[in-house]
This record gives structure tokens, C-alpha cells and sequence, in this order.
């Protein structure tokens, strides 16, 4: 794709300046959209709650059907049922026509499902102070469709529509892995000529131009049961082992090559009297590109108990590969940069820890630009802000990015 090309008349400094003004004047409009979408709390596991959600945010993006607008075509998308997991609310689906209907579309990502459980809002409440938002959800990643919505409506006040044919797809269980939206994430990413991701901008306000894999795997550990004061001896103790895989398994982290690994949640016994027949564990795996994450996965399922007499059965693999700074992706940055540039903002770029919906586009393929969302801090912590001054200037980038490529 032409992402690293000069910007034709539709994206020149005149209109992009143009874009960045209305946004300004309508600065108030931003704020209170997002206070009204903080106080609709909507954790991951409320089906009712992220639908609401995704109802009030698709209302507002369809609202006035200006331009552009008015072609779109909206769905709410079931969410696939997933063995083990609770119900998840419909994602949903938005298409809009672009200037070159017969060009692959863009993708725009986000979600309306946030880490708080309901009652967060009573405790911390949605505020502007010092020119901060804060409450639960405002970071990641409500702020980022807010921005969104009002970066189309610019573009359909300033009678223009983006030049690929646009899809924003937003679901409901990013902050549970997208477990439940993974089958539309990558239907709708093998048919994208990139993607945009409107997750929170790093700290300091750069893109995110790389982001760590996420793999995450169980190990279950079966010994034998017995009674820890009659015949201890004739027992298999699956903590221990289970103990000591987990040690071996910490081990192989190694940041240095670009792998890391948690024990993170751990399980095991059923009373003290008696040597535990069952254990296990899962582990959080990072690594940052795809040779080391599967290095990884086997060197840990190649590990096994002490006791010839316990079994271990590892599960699980990668759930979101990296992201990596590829050529593609340097020329979608390029290109955000240098429109950024015309607002007199020196966009800067850098990698993340975390995995977002933008992994699962990386795995297909698909060059990808992440952390397009708003300045700010404090994701999934009682801190968590956004910087309300921000909000006008990412959603004018966004307008312009749009129009370019």
C-alpha cells in the first residue's frame, strides 16, 4: 500500500489544518461524549454492559448520518462462544465507503469493554481536574473512541470521506485476550490493507510501532495421593513437582533475547492432610518475534517432573504473536509523522510490552500502526488519566491518516 506516499490535495497542510480547527472549536463536545461513555461501566464479563456500551458508541458514530456517514452500513456481531468462558457481549461492526471504492479497506480497531468491575465508578468517579479525565476506563480505552467518532465527523463536516473504504470494529473481550472476537478479528484483517489501532499512546504520546507476543500456557501436574501421616511414602506430591517445574520454567526467561516468562496463577492440594495428587500452573510468555516465542513454547513443553511416577500435560500457546517494526509498519508511521509534522508535532515511535487486537493483524500479515489513542497514563491502575488537550489533535491525525493512505 501507498502509505509512505506525499498526501494528494484531500490530505494537504490547508485541510489537515482545516480538520485540526473544527476539532478544537468543538474541544468541549470530546470531553463530555467521554464522560458520558466513562459512566457507562462495562467490564469485560457484563455481556448487558459491553452491549450497552457498543450500542451508545455506535450511536454516536452514526449520529446525524453527515456525508459519508449516512452510507454506512452497521452490525452487531455475535460473540463466539468460547468452552470455559463466560458470555460476551456482540462486537461491533461499522463499514463506511471510501473515495477509492475498489481499494482494500482500513481497519480501525478498538474496544468497549474496560478491566473495572461494576461499582468502580462510585469509587472513582469521572472528573476533570488540572486538565487530566480520570475514571474507570477513560485510558484504555474509551478516550480512543471518542477520538474515533469525532475524527469522522470532521471529515463528513469538511464533505470528505476517507480514501480506502474504511471498517471500525470494536468488540467486547480485548481486555479478556479477544478470545470470544478472535474469528472476526481475522476475517475482517485478511481482507485489510492495514490496520489502525486506537489503543492508548505510549508514554510521552508515541505510537506504538512494535508490541511483545503474548502466549499463555497451563501445565497440569498429576502425582498420587495419600495420607500425609499413615504412608506419606507411597504418595507423588504434585506441588512439589509442579514447584519445581515452575522454577525450571522461570528460568528460561530471557530478556535479553526478547523472551520472558511468569508463573503467574497457580493451583493445587485439596486439604493438608493428604499429598496432593493434582497441580498446576499458568504462565504469561512474552517474546518479541516469533522464532524466540516458539523456541520458547518448546524448550517449556520439553520440560518434565523428577519423580519418574508424576505425569505433566502442557496447554496453551501463543494468543497474540508480535507486532514487529517492519517495513510496512515504518511506512505507516512515516506517514502518520509526517502529518503530524504539519500540526507542528513531532510524533515520536517506540515498542510495548503488552499485546492489543493489533497482534492478531500482525500475525496475518497485516502492517499495522498501534497506540493512535490519547496521551495520558494509568492503564488498568486507579491512576489511570488522559490528558483532555490531547484529544482534538489525535482525532486530526487520525482524520488526516484517513485521507493519505
Amino acid at each position: 500500500m501507498a502509505a509512505g506516499s506525499e498526501p494528494g490535495p484531500a490530505a494537504g497542510s490547508e485541510c489537515i489544518a482545516g480538520l485540526a480547527a473544527w476539532l478544537a472549536e468543538r474541544a468541549s463536545g470530546m470531553e463530555a461524549m467521554l464522560g458520558r461513555f466513562v459512566s457507562i461501566e462495562s467490564p469485560t464479563d457484563d455481556p448487558r454492559a459491553t452491549a450497552r456500551m457498543g450500542e451508545e458508541a455506535v450511536g454516536e458514530l452514526l449520529a446525524g448520518g453527515e456525508g459519508f456517514l449516512a452510507d454506512a452500513e452497521s452490525e452487531a456481531v455475535p460473540a463466539a462462544a468460547v468452552p470455559g468462558t463466560p458470555e460476551r457481549g456482540p462486537h461491533r461492526l461499522v463499514r463506511f465507503p471510501g473515495r477509492r471504492s475498489d481499494a482494500a479497506p482500513l481497519l480501525l480497531l478498538g474496544h468497549v469493554d474496560t478491566v473495572w468491575a461494576h461499582g468502580t465508578l462510585a469509587r472513582l468517579p469521572w472528573r476533570i481536574e488540572r486538565g487530566a479525565a480520570t475514571g474507570p476506563g477513560v485510558y484504555d480505552m474509551k478516550a480512543g473512541l471518542v477520538q474515533t467518532i469525532w475524527a469522522l465527523r470532521a471529515l463528513a463536516a469538511a464533505g470528505r470521506q476517507p480514501s480506502r473504504p474504511l471498517t471500525v470494529l470494536w468488540n467486547t473481550d480485548e481486555e479478556a485476550g479477544s478470545q470470544a472476537s478472535r474469528a472476526l478479528l481475522e476475517r475482517e484483517g485478511r481482507r485489510a490493507a492495514a490496520g489502525l489501532v486506537m489503543e492508548p499512546s505510549l508514554p510521552g504520546g508515541g505510537v506504538k510501532t512494535s508490541r511483545r507476543g503474548v502466549g499463555l500456557l497451563r501445565v497440569e501436574v498429576t502425582g498420587r495421593a495419600a495420607h500425609a501421616g499413615l504412608d506419606p511414602e507411597r504418595g507423588v506430591n504434585a506441588i512439589l513437582e509442579l514447584s519445581r517445574l515452575a522454577l525450571e520454567a522461570a528460568a528460561l526467561s530471557d530478556p535479553a533475547a526478547g523472551v520472558t516468562v511468569n508463573v503467574g496463577l497457580v493451583r493445587g492440594g485439596t486439604r493438608t492432610n493428604v499429598v496432593p495428587a493434582k497441580a498446576s500452573a499458568d504462565l504469561d510468555l512474552r517474546m518479541d518475534d516469533p522464532e524466540a516465542g516458539e523456541l520458547l513454547l518448546r524448550r517449556l513443553r520439553a520440560l518434565r517432573p523428577k519423580h519418574p511416577d508424576a505425569r505433566a500435560l502442557w496447554s496453551g500457546g501463543v494468543n497474540r504473536p508480535p507486532l514487529t517494526r517492519s517495513g510496512e509498519v515504518l511506512r505507516l508511521y512515516g506517514a502518520a509523522r509526517r502529518l503530524a509534522a504539519v500540526l507542528d508535532w513531532a510524533l515520536p515511535e517506540g515498542a510495548a510490552g503488552g499485546g492489543s487486537d493489533g497482534n492478531i493483524l500482525a500475525g496475518l500479515g497485516v502492517p499495522v500502526l498501534d497506540g493512535l489513542g490519547p496521551l495520558g497514563d494509568g492503564a488498568h491502575a486507579e491512576h489511570e488519566r488522559v490528558v483532555v488537550s490531547d484529544l482534538p489533535r489525535r482525532a486530526a491525525l487520525l482524520a488526516a491518516l484517513l485521507l493519505d493512505l
